[in-house]
C-alpha cells in the first residue's frame, strides 16, 4: 500500500475534523451558561450543537426525575411542546408534494362538519396562524377549563362544531393559534386513512433518521427515558407539573437533541428527495394588507445579529424547548429542558454569540441616529393629556404630564416618556424599537396614532372616563351565557365594586375601563357590553387574547 499517497487524504480528514470541533474556550464558555442547572437536586436539560454537519457539543445537566434522582443525559427524551408544529407542517407538505392535497385547499373539503363562517379558510392560513380561528387554550379557558385540566383533540373538535364566528377575516391578522395545527391532524388522517402518530412515524420520522421521536397521544403512557417536568416556584424550590396535555398536532411530539439536530441539518443540507419539502417549509406570505408575517410553515424565519435563522420555541407544563438553525453558517442549536424558568431562547442566543464571535453579553440596543427633539411648553404638552382607546385591540392608554414630560401609561408598572420631535409628533423613549406617537386634535376630538418600527399604525380614539352611577353599575350585572362554549358567567355588584363568578374559576373583581367596557382577570379579560335601542344590556362580547369578541347573551 502506498501510504505516501494516503497522507494528503489523512491531513484533509484531520482538517475537517478540526473544523468540526469547538475550541476549549468555546466549550468552556458554553458549559458555563448551564452551571446553574447542575446544582444538586434540581431539573435541567440537554443541549446539542451541530456545526458543518458534525455534532460538536452534546451535554446534559440536572435531573430528569427529581423524585428518583435520575439525571438527564444527552439521550433523554423531552416533550418538545410547540416545536412540534413544524413536524405537523411537514406532514401537510408531504401530502402537498404527493398531490393528495393542496395548502390552498379550503379546510372544509376535508372537514365538512366545521361551521361555515362565511369566509374561506385554507390550510395555508392555518400554517401561518392567520386563519382567524379561536385558539384552544383561550377558548377552553373561557368554557371553564382550569390550567391543569386535561384537554384533547376530541375536546377541540366538539367545541368547534358550536363556533359561529372567527376572530378576524382569514389573512387579515397573525394570531398564534393551536387550533389550526390540531385540525391539521384531522386533515392528515382524512387524506391518508391512517392515525396521525403512526403515519408521522413511517412517513416523516423514520425516513429522516429520527429514531427517538414520536407523537404522544396518550399522556398516561409510560415510555422509558422520558423526563418529568417541573415549575420553578422559588429560587431553589420546584413543583411537579401535572400533565394535562392530551392533544396532538400543535404539540406533544417527544424527541431528543440529537434527533432535532438531524432534522435541522436538512435546512442547509437536505437528505435525498427532501430538498423541496424543507424549502417549502420556509414559505412566508404577507397579510391581506401587505404587512409582513415571518411565521412560515411551522417555523419562524428571522435573524439574530444579522444572521439568517429558522427555528421555533415551545412551552408546555414545565418543559421548555428551543431549536434554531443558521443555515448560511451551517450551525444548529437544540435545547430541551424540563423546568419552567430555563430561559432557553436567551441561552440559545448566547451560544450563537460564542460560536460566531459575538460578545456573550446581550447586545446593546441598535444604535440609531440621535433624535432631534424640540422644546414644547407645558401648556402645549397638556393639550395631549387624556385617555385613549384602541377599539380593535380593546386596550386603553393614558397620556399625562409629569416633570415637564409626557408619559405614555399602560399600567402601574409599565409606562414610558414621550419625547417631542415635531408638531404633534413624539418618539417613545426607553424602548428597544422605534415607536412613534402622533396626535390629531380637532376641537373636542382627539386621536393618537402609535407606530412600532415598520408596522401598521394603531389608532387610539380619545375618550373621557366618567365615574359610573349606581344605576350604571347595576346595568352591568346579570348572568351571561355562551351557546358556543355552553357556559355561564355571573357579573354582580358587591360594595360598589363589580365581580364576575364562574363555577370553576371562582370570583374575581372587574374594573371599568370606559363606558360599557370591563376588564377582569383571565379568562374573562375584556367584556364589551351591547345595548338595544332602549339602552338595555343584551349581552357582552368577550376577548382574552386568542379569543376575540365571543358572544355571551344576557339571560332574562
Amino acid at each position: 500500500m502506498n501510504y505516501k499517497n494516503l497522507l494528503p487524504v489523512l491531513l484533509l480528514f484531520l482538517a475537517i475534523q478540526a473544523n468540526a470541533q469547538l475550541s476549549e474556550s468555546q466549550s468552556q464558555a458554553i458549559d458555563s451558561l448551564f452551571l446553574e442547572w447542575n446544582k444538586p437536586f434540581r431539573p435541567g436539560g440537554a443541549i446539542g450543537i451541530m456545526q458543518d454537519g458534525k455534532t460538536v457539543f452534546s451535554k446534559a445537566y440536572g435531573l430528569a426525575s427529581m423524585e428518583y434522582l435520575v439525571p438527564n443525559t444527552a439521550g433523554t427524551i423531552f416533550n418538545t411542546a410547540s416545536v412540534s408544529k413544524q413536524f405537523t407542517a411537514m406532514g401537510i407538505i408531504v401530502l402537498h408534494q404527493q398531490g393528495k392535497l393542496s395548502v390552498d385547499d379550503d379546510i372544509r373539503i376535508y372537514l365538512p362538519e366545521l361551521p361555515d363562517f362565511g369566509e374561506t379558510i385554507t390550510i395555508r392560513h392555518m400554517l401561518h396562524h392567520t386563519s382567524g380561528l379561536r385558539s384552544l387554550h383561550a377558548m377552553l379557558g373561557l368554557a371553564g377549563w382550569r390550567g391543569d385540566d386535561s384537554r384533547t383533540n376530541e375536546d377541540l373538535n366538539r367545541f368547534m362544531l358550536n363556533q359561529s364566528d372567527l376572530n378576524f377575516k382569514p389573512g387579515d391578522e397573525y394570531n398564534y393559534c393551536n387550533t389550526g395545527y390540531m385540525l391539521m391532524v384531522n386533515i392528515i388522517e382524512k387524506a391518508t386513512g391512517e392515525k396521525f402518530p403512526d403515519w408521522m412515524k413511517h412517513t416523516v420520522f423514520e425516513p429522516l433518521g429520527m429514531t427517538n421521536t414520536y407523537v404522544e397521544d396518550n399522556y398516561s403512557r409510560i415510555v422509558a427515558n422520558n423526563a418529568t417536568s417541573y415549575y420553578q416556584v422559588e429560587e431553589n424550590k420546584f413543583e411537579r407539573a401535572v400533565e394535562y396535555w392530551g392533544y396532538i398536532g400543535s404539540g406533544n411530539m417527544h424527541s431528543t437533541t440529537s434527533d432535532l439536530l438531524r432534522w435541522l441539518s436538512n435546512f442547509h443540507d437536505p437528505q435525498p428527495d427532501w430538498e423541496a419539502h424543507f424549502q417549502m417549509m420556509q414559505t412566508v406570505d404577507p397579510l391581506n394588507n401587505g404587512e409582513k408575517n415571518n411565521y412560515a410553515f411551522g417555523v419562524v424565519t428571522g435573524s439574530v445579529n444579522s444572521h439568517r435563522t429558522i427555528g421555533h420555541s415551545g412551552s408546555i407544563g414545565g418543559f421548555r424547548s428551543n431549536i434554531i438553525t443558521y443555515p448560511d453558517e451551517e450551525l444548529s442549536i437544540a435545547i430541551l429542558t424540563n423546568f419552567s424558568s430555563s430561559s432557553v431562547g436567551q441561552k440559545s442566543n448566547a451560544i450563537s454569540n460564542i460560536l460566531m464571535g459575538e460578545p456573550v453579553e446581550e447586545k446593546p440596543v441598535e444604535v440609531r441616529d440621535p433624535v432631534k427633539t424640540i422644546k414644547l411648553s407645558n401648556k402645549t404638552l397638556a393639550a395631549y393629556e387624556g385617555s385613549y382607546w384602541h377599539e380593535k385591540e380593546n386596550i386603553a392608554r393614558k397620556i399625562y404630564l409629569k416633570n415637564d414630560t409626557l408619559r405614555y401609561y399602560r399600567s402601574a408598572s409599565s409606562e414610558n416618556p414621550l419625547v417631542p420631535v415635531g408638531k404633534d409628533e413624539f418618539q417613545m423613549a426607553d424602548v428597544s424599537d422605534v415607536v412613534s406617537v402622533k396626535f390629531e386634535i380637532k376641537g373636542p376630538d382627539r386621536n393618537m396614532i402609535v407606530t412600532v418600527g415598520d408596522g401598521q399604525p394603531g389608532i387610539f380614539n380619545g375618550f373621557d372616563p366618567t365615574e359610573p352611577s349606581k344605576e350604571e353599575l347595576e346595568s352591568y350585572t346579570g348572568e351571561f351565557y355562551s351557546q358556543e362554549l355552553e357556559t355561564t358567567y355571573k357579573i354582580y355588584l358587591k360594595n360598589d365594586s363589580l365581580f364576575y363568578h364562574h363555577a370553576r374559576h371562582g370570583d374575581h373583581e372587574m374594573k371599568i375601563l370606559k363606558k360599557d367596557v370591563l376588564e377582569g382577570e383571565w379568562p374573562l379579560s375584556n367584556s364589551k357590553y351591547k345595548r338595544n335601542e332602549e339602552d338595555q344590556v343584551t349581552g357582552i362580547r368577550v376577548s382574552n387574547g386568542r379569543v376575540k369578541n365571543l358572544w355571551f347573551e344576557k339571560l332574562k
